[in-house]
């Protein structure tokens, strides 16, 4: 079973719709989401464009990436910029790192349909870049 942590900056939106696809993807995976600077609440955006796709998200909380430090981690996987620069050196054994950046929908400003159509699209990309990285490199048989 692969162990997989997703950072980003506040953990209440990008980190948190790719730890819900990739349970939903495979529920044999531990996948875990955290953020360098973790916000109060998952962004009600992200819960309802999840809901959407048939994914629940709303019971997830954002964390601080210290208290998965000292865990050993097949793959530390960063979708913002931010935290890609601000990451903190981890303790434990990763064996892969890797970076899939995505902008960030809360920036989005407008009329409410126009920043629901920003977390669509994010939504989208996050799902298809991480079934890629799915089925290359987690998917057996």
């Amino acid at each position: 079973m692969a162990k997989i942590l997703i950072l980003c900056t506040g953990n209440s939106c990008r980190s948190q719709m790719a730890e819900g696809f990739l349970k939903s993807f495979d529920s044999n995976l531990k996948v875990e989401s955290a953020g360098t600077a973790p916000a109060g609440q998952v962004n009600p955006y992200a819960i309802k464009v999840m809901a959407e796709a048939g994914i629940d998200i709303s019971r997830q909380e954002p964390k601080l990436v210290d208290q998965f430090l000292n865990e050993q981690w097949d793959y530390v996987i960063t979708v913002c910029d931010n935290a890609k620069e601000t990451c903190p050196a981890f303790l434990g054994k990763v064996t892969h790192r890797l970076h899939i950046g995505f902008e960030d929908p809360a920036e989005a400003k407008g009329s409410e349909e126009f920043i629901l159509s920003e977390f669509r699209r994010i939504r989208d990309e996050i799902k298809n870049s991480f079934y890629e990285f799915y089925v290359n490199n987690l998917k057996i048989g």
